[in-house]
């Protein structure tokens, strides 16, 4: 494990007391197919609870598809996902409805209401779904202002009025307000400077030691890769692949990375063009 990752644990692999099963989310045979175009194929993926996943590869290899599909936004061409030992294909809509209350999401912009306050942009989710009464509301909305770093005044400011990593920390806040199982980060440090990056993966880092999450964070930043995460995937895009090779190039432990085995992975965790460049080459001249 790297480490500047100060917060490693071990996964306790003995069945958990009360029955449920380690692993919160199965992925089976998934492929993701848009107007004949193959995004995702055979993917085999297990996530176990507790654990943080980082998922990084280029552009295009299919991350952000695989990020949606993993909680039920995109609907899967082959394959299944199981939550917490559910089929999506096998729920109603409303069942449905209900297991995305698990689920927190941070997007990459923040995506908060620009017409309402911090205060209701956060408190959104807990008057959306009816979770506490009116007057526990304020409560919940200052801890987790709080926790995310940012000081009580800012709750009456609107999204224009505060900067791109304050905009992210509030968009964490209301993430984590309805006490997700399943936290899910989409480039969570893009735009960021190099400290308010890493201002968000140490709140990363806190949010897994306050809270029994699980999380996903799909990123481009290989210090967030290394920093926050137990484990990482590491996606190719399919039309470069060869007819029998994984999608997944790697899936291991952040301190294996530098010395995976494919040649590919070294050279993006290093940022090296390689065999890359000759094939945008190759390609200008076809």
């Amino acid at each position: 494990m790297s480490s500047d990752n100060d917060y490693e644990y071990e996964l306790d692999p003995e069945p958990n007391p009360d029955g449920t099963s380690e692993s919160l989310i199965e992925v089976d045979d998934l492929s993701v197919v848009f107007q004949k175009q193959t995004i995702l194929q055979d993917i085999n993926v297990s996530v176990l609870r507790g654990q943080t996943i980082a998922v990084i590869g280029e552009s295009g290899c299919g991350k952000t598809v695989f990020m949606k599909t993993l909680v039920g936004l995109i609907q899967p061409t082959q394959g299944s996902i199981s939550f917490d030992g559910r089929r999506f294909d096998e729920m109603s809509m409303t069942e449905l409805t209900q297991t995305r209350k698990r689920f927190g999401f941070v997007f990459q912009n923040a995506a908060l209401f620009d017409s309402m306050s911090i205060f209701e942009n956060v408190a959104f989710p807990l008057r959306q779904n009816e979770v506490v009464a009116e007057t526990e509301v304020r409560d919940r909305v200052m801890q987790h202002l709080m926790e995310v770093g940012l000081p009580s005044e800012v709750a009456r400011k609107y999204p224009a009025e505060l900067s791109g990593g304050m905009r992210k920390r509030v968009g964490l806040a209301r993430a984590l307000i309805l006490e997700p199982e399943l936290v899910v980060y989409d480039e969570p440090t893009t735009g960021l400077d190099p400290i308010m990056s890493d201002v968000i993966n140490e709140l990363i880092l806190e949010t897994r030691r306050r809270y029994p999450v699980t999380s996903i964070v799909v990123t481009h930043d290989m210090h967030t890769a290394r920093k926050v995460s137990d484990r990482v995937l590491m996606f190719y895009p399919r039309r470069r692949l060869g007819p029998h090779e994984s999608q997944v190039l790697f899936d291991g432990s952040p301190s294996d990375l530098e010395h995976a085995d494919d040649r590919r992975v070294r050279q993006f965790v290093r940022g090296e063009a390689g065999e890359r460049l000759k094939e945008m080459s190759l390609q200008s001249e076809g």
